[in-house]
């Protein structure tokens, strides 16, 4: 069964270590959890690959959020001090790889191209993971990780800004998506010139200011699109002028219309 989609929230806020769990072994499972459940911040020494095979996961790590749909998976190194939200009921599985074993993934929180052989793969190798280490299971092991090391990654990524001026911009956006104010309109509510707003976007998260709000916008229409809102509302409320071009960058970065996505 093909999941749903991934979906990311706000970046963790500054934590001390004493509030982040360390849980070493990162588990293979399938693991239920019901609309609005929170996983806190926490890292595992193993790598985990993360696969929502019905609802809506939001992952969220100190350097930002990640977005994918459900043609996707997201792989966790080892280290990595994530946490998750649940959007609609969640079947969430994980598959955790010891890190002894070598390079098997990228080195930082990436979004992957998942086939539908691995997606597969996937909520096989989690129904049954207490089911023996047999020849079988090595096999289907093996034949995950070459899809893994295959799959090709995307840019899903909502960077966490550290500039003060930044963090108040993106703020505002974050509570009203649909704010169609220009850069220049933005930065007088938050004391700062257009030219240097522009300037701490592609030195401070890498990327232009238009790109980073179509990603914001894009992250709220899943969540929306989860909820059961119709196309053209979604639009609306993410800031779209037309459900024809909410259309188009959805189909532009995820490969298929918000029409034909799935339902919860």
């Amino acid at each position: 069964m093909v999941g749903d989609l991934y979906v990311v929230a706000l970046p963790i806020n500054c934590q001390s270590m004493m509030e982040i769990r360390h849980d070493p072994v990162a588990p293979t499972r399938t693991r239920y959890l019901p609309s609005g459940a929170v996983i806190d911040a926490h890292r595992h020494d193993d790598h985990q690959i993360v696969y929502a095979g019905r609802g809506v996961l939001a992952i969220t790590t100190g350097a930002g959020s990640w977005v994918a749909p459900g043609t996707n998976a997201i792989w966790v190194p080892a280290g990595t001090v994530h946490a998750h939200r649940a959007h609609g009921d969640l079947d969430l599985h994980l598959v955790g790889l010891p890190a002894a074993d070598g390079t098997l993934g990228p080195d930082a929180l990436t979004v992957l191209g998942a086939s539908p052989l691995l997606r597969e793969l996937i909520i096989a190798y989690t129904r049954d993971p207490d089911g023996g280490g047999g020849a079988e299971r090595a096999r289907m092991r093996a034949v995950l990780l070459d899809q893994l090391r295959a799959s090709p990654r995307q840019g899903l990524h909502l960077p966490a800004p550290a500039s003060p001026l930044l963090r108040a911009l993106c703020g505002i956006l974050q509570e009203d998506p649909a704010d169609g104010r220009t850069l220049v309109e933005l930065g007088r509510q938050v004391g700062a010139s257009g030219r240097t707003l522009s300037r701490l976007f592609r030195t401070d998260l890498g990327m232009t200011f238009p790109r980073w709000r179509t990603q914001l916008r894009l992250q709220h229409a899943l969540v929306l699109l989860a909820d059961g809102q119709p196309v053209t509302a979604v639009a609306h409320r993410c800031g779209w002028a037309s459900a024809s071009s909410f259309i188009d960058a959805f189909r532009r970065t995820f490969g298929h219309t918000p029409g034909t996505h799935p339902s919860p």
